[in-house]
């Protein structure tokens, strides 16, 4: 089919690989602008971006899609059926119209619940013991259009958002090829959502990632795996030289009680509104991730020790 390709993140890398090896014929790639990133401030091409170059697929990245050139430009490319995964721009409806066929989303969750920003981050943390990507027809509403295809995948207790990313995306880079096939033969059926059942998956707050030990060991475990590796969960401590910032990649429930954020041992067991975590891998401002015991030869957590909320 003669596709483009609307995405951003490396999530959407893996499904444009599996379009190009597929032998579709990708028209061109649409994504987010080069945006500066390190010390040095460079301007930093998305993973679509640098995909799209070196498959030597034209590459554009409009700021905004509003734009009637840019609505011009879109249709003129004649395409089949547009293909956009975690692109980041909305799509208005002179580009949702644009392509014979639509334009199609994968989705990370099985809607209708977690639409919206953060499906994968909002899933763990609320203690999904399932998630999935689904193929959706796009319409002007939030992640509201009719899903054709799913694919399921199990959320295990101690998997992180980063996991259940690299999952996702793999089984949605099948999962859309499939679809696109199916579509090509006019097999692909859409079933509509049932927006009773809507739950919103809210972009990820600065404020969110801060733990509070007053709530139970096992909403606390939940948050950090659902916002590890990144922006990452974390606790303030006094180490001697003010509050530092210390961000929590992974834990283990453990038996324990005390009052919220005391330090029940000299080891990183920490007491929660009920229950208690050990702390295994941890992270320092401007360092890299550790193990719990490597922190602890030089910033200690003493038993008794309060840690902030």
């Amino acid at each position: 089919m003669r596709v483009v390709f609307m995405g951003t993140p490396v999530f959407a890398t893996g499904l444009l690989q599996a379009l190009f090896d597929r032998g579709h014929e990708i028209l061109a790639v649409y994504t987010q602008p080069p945006r500066p990133a390190g010390r040095g401030m460079e301007l930093k091409k998305s993973p679509v971006h640098l995909l799209g170059d070196r498959l030597g697929i034209p590459v554009h990245t409009p700021k905004s899609l509003r734009v009637k050139e840019e609505q011009a430009a879109f249709a003129a490319l004649g395409a089949d059926v547009a293909v956009v995964a975690a692109y980041g721009l909305i799509l208005p409806r002179e580009i949702l119209a644009a392509p014979k066929y639509g334009c199609l989303n994968l989705h990370g969750s099985l809607l209708p619940r977690w639409r919206g920003a953060a499906p994968i981050q909002r899933a763990i943390m609320a203690g999904d013991a399932e998630s999935g990507v689904g193929v959706m027809r796009m319409e002007e509403g939030l992640d509201t259009g009719p899903v054709a295809m799913e694919a399921r995948v199990p959320i295990s207790p101690e998997m992180t958002a980063g996991e259940l990313h690299d999952a996702l995306a793999k089984a949605g880079a099948t999962l859309m090829a499939d679809a696109l096939e199916a579509l090509a033969q006019g097999k692909l059926v859409f079933t509509p959502q049932d927006d009773s059942k809507a739950v919103y998956a809210a972009k990820i707050e600065k404020s969110e990632a801060r733990l509070d030990w007053s709530r139970s060991a096992q909403s606390l475990q939940d948050h950090v795996r659902g916002l590890a590796p990144f922006p990452g969960a974390f606790f303030e401590a006094d180490f001697g030289q003010g509050l530092e910032r210390v961000k929590v990649l992974a834990t283990r429930l453990e038996a324990g009680r005390g009052r919220p954020g005391e330090a029940l041992d000299d080891e990183g067991l920490i007491a929660c509104g009920e229950g208690a975590l050990r702390l295994l891998r941890v992270q320092r401002a401007g360092k890299g991730p550790m193990d719990f015991a490597e922190f602890a030869r030089g910033r200690r957590i003493s038993r008794g020790a309060r840690l902030s909320n």
